[in-house]
């Protein structure tokens, strides 16, 4: 974009040259077209830059995926700057003066049309500021309007063109039951038309890098898309998967799943946590929340996170016991764990193996209540006193495990979204029910977590910095114009810029995401960089050129810059297309919906900054008024 402006300028003040009676030399007509626009390109540059620092900011997943795309951006401008000062207006000394467009002294006849077409539509129109005013002020009314209401979600749908299919039964279920369920989901996925292939893992080992038990399954499943959608083959999946008794499902991607992972431990999209101390009172509450949730619109796999009470050997340790036999709890529970749980003392090399060498008491110790209260533990003194001395020992029953976060006890329960349904949409109908149907005792809350907290969590930090954003953009503006009027009606571009960036977020799915806010971020960028050609350009004929009639600089300064201003955009638009036509497809699920926004943002960017915001200059610029002053 930056050579365009360059070589466009350029070329034009040397077919000035080319008409000129005493023309001035070659080098010195490039060296003034290209400082006449640097301060432009410059400043442009630096505004472009500041929207996009906000990405560093990221935290999580989100920061991981779209900072390096505002490295790669940020560079990009830096190198097509470079060339712009420094390359560009060498070749253009070389090239130019000896092309037929700068011989003849003509614009190409289809510059020459859109220009009388341009300038007979702005004449009439430049002096209708109110009218003009009124019709921005609607569109932008109805694109904010549409915006509040789009559905909100964290990162778009990825079309993976595979599945990760999740069940697990209760805690404590024996593997050959286990890897039965596993087995039976994979049947009901093979009867699907569009799976390929299924690879099941039923339990996974502790140092695996997602260990999780026996009573766990995950299949991954390979697609091949025929006549239905995504949407109908996963309905089809579900409606079986309702068959399969004593199993939880959940229906996910590959990384998709992995996401959810990190951004909230569960295996869904959604997760509702419930905090409080006593964990029989959670699962009470854990329940009520569940059943809220049943009836919102749009939760699929839904899941209580499994639990369940298993047998167990109480030992509680009598601290004054201890203390007359001159021992502690850590060397005593330290001790029990040796004997029940075992200790790895050495390593067993036989041939090519190796083995641990664990030391514990018998399974028939293990298990016998009398063995484990007569177990004797050694003292200071070398006597040898009995467990039961030390403790009180009971048989009980206790949950398998007790999940916690920040230190607190949780229940949690978890969803998916449906297809074609936005993630915030669904939060907020979960949180309105569970409010008003499950009432909480005191030291008791309920937090909202996965894809919703992370989409939340960025849009603040995004809407945080963005206030400071546009502050500097002002700041960059009022310096590079000399004038904070100028700086405003440059801004004028970013709600007209608006008002295209929803219609491409209603056309990729009328869902905003994290790549949409990007889209419009990149979009109020460029936006910008046009309003600056435009007022600086109608600044430059009166400070340089002589122009004293402020309507004739502002319609000749417009029309001027019809040509740079429609070529950036085109060539940014028709780049842009490939990633726009490839919405749906794998890959495109970040690029399609930026894409979208910057093509149509560009569109109503373009068409009104020709038209609303010469007439704004006309009315409120400071060129006008320093003309009226000094005339």
């Amino acid at each position: 974009d930056d050579a365009i402006i360059d070589v466009e300028n350029v070329v034009r003040r040397l077919r000035e040259r080319a008409l000129s009676g005493n023309p001035p030399s070659v080098v010195e007509v490039v060296f003034q077209a290209s400082a006449e626009i640097r301060g432009s390109i410059v400043f442009a540059t630096l505004i472009i830059v500041l929207v996009f620092l906000p990405l560093f900011f990221l935290t999580g997943v989100e920061g991981r995926l779209l900072a390096p795309l505002g490295v790669a951006y940020i560079v990009a401008l830096g190198a097509s700057l470079a060339v712009a000062l420094t390359v560009t207006p060498v070749l253009c000394a070389l090239l130019l003066p000896r092309s037929r467009a700068v011989r003849t002294g003509l614009e190409p006849r289809l510059v020459h049309w859109l220009r009388a077409g341009y300038e007979h539509v702005l004449r009439p129109l430049v002096g209708q500021w109110p009218a003009l005013a009124v019709l921005a002020a609607l569109g932008v009314a109805l694109a904010t309007g549409h915006s509040l209401r789009a559905g909100r979600t964290f990162l778009p749908a990825f079309n993976e063109g595979a599945l990760t299919v999740s069940v697990v039964t209760f805690p404590g279920t024996a593997l050959a039951e286990s890897n039965r369920l596993g087995a039976q989901v994979e049947q009901i996925l093979l009867r699907q038309p569009e799976v390929v292939t299924t690879a099941r893992r039923t339990g996974r080992a502790e140092l695996d890098e997602h260990a999780q038990g026996i009573h766990a399954s995950e299949i991954d499943v390979r697609l091949a898309m025929g006549q239905r959608s995504e949407g109908e083959m996963l309905r089809a999946i579900r409606a079986e998967l309702r068959a399969v008794q004593g199993a939880n499902v959940v229906i996910g991607q590959p990384i998709s799943h992995r996401i959810d992972h990190m951004i909230s431990g569960t295996r869904a999209n959604i997760a509702v946590k419930v905090f409080g101390p006593d964990l029989h009172t959670l699962r009470k509450l854990a329940e009520g929340v569940r059943a809220q949730m049943e009836g919102v619109p749009g939760v699929v796999d839904l899941a209580l996170e499994e639990q369940s009470n298993l047998p167990l050997v109480s030992v509680a340790f009598d601290r004054e016991a201890l203390a007359r036999y001159g021992l502690t709890v850590r060397d005593v529970a330290e001790t029990v764990e040796t004997a029940f749980y075992g200790q790895t003392v050495s390593r067993v090399i036989t041939g090519h193996h190796a083995f641990d060498l664990v030391v514990r008491f018998p399974d028939s110790a293990r298990a016998d209540l009398r063995a484990i209260r007569e177990t004797q533990l050694p003292t200071p003194s070398g006597a040898w006193v009995p467990l039961e001395a030390l403790a009180h020992i009971e048989r009980g029953r206790g949950p398998n495990q007790i999940s916690r976060e920040d230190g607190q006890r949780k229940a949690v329960v978890m969803c998916n979204v449906a297809e074609g349904v936005a993630l915030g949409t669904v939060v907020e109908a979960i949180q309105a029910r569970v409010k008003a149907g499950v009432p909480l005792p005191p030291g008791y809350h309920v937090a909202y977590g996965g894809q919703f907290e992370a989409a939340a969590s960025a849009a603040r930090t995004l809407i945080v910095l963005g206030v400071g954003v546009v502050v500097g953009i002002l700041l960059l503006l009022a310096t590079a114009l000399g004038s904070v009027r100028d700086a405003f009606l440059v801004m004028l571009n970013l709600p007209l810029a608006l008002i295209g960036g929803v219609v491409g977020v209603e056309l990729g799915g009328g869902v905003m995401s994290i790549a949409s806010i990007i889209g419009f971020i990149t979009l109020f960028g460029i936006a910008t960089r046009n309003g600056i050609m435009l007022v600086t350009h109608v600044r430059h004929l009166v400070d340089h050129e002589g122009v004293t009639d402020a309507r004739e600089a502002v319609i000749r300064g417009a029309s001027e810059r019809l040509a740079p201003i429609l070529m950036t955009a085109l060539a940014s638009g028709l780049g842009l297309v490939p990633l726009a036509l490839a919405a749906g497809q794998p890959g495109s699920e970040i690029q399609a919906p930026m894409a979208l926004v910057i093509l149509f943002g560009l569109i109503s960017s373009t068409a009104l900054n020709m038209l609303v915001v010469p007439a704004m200059v006309l009315r409120f610029g400071s060129v006008p008024r320093r003309l009226a002053a000094a005339g």
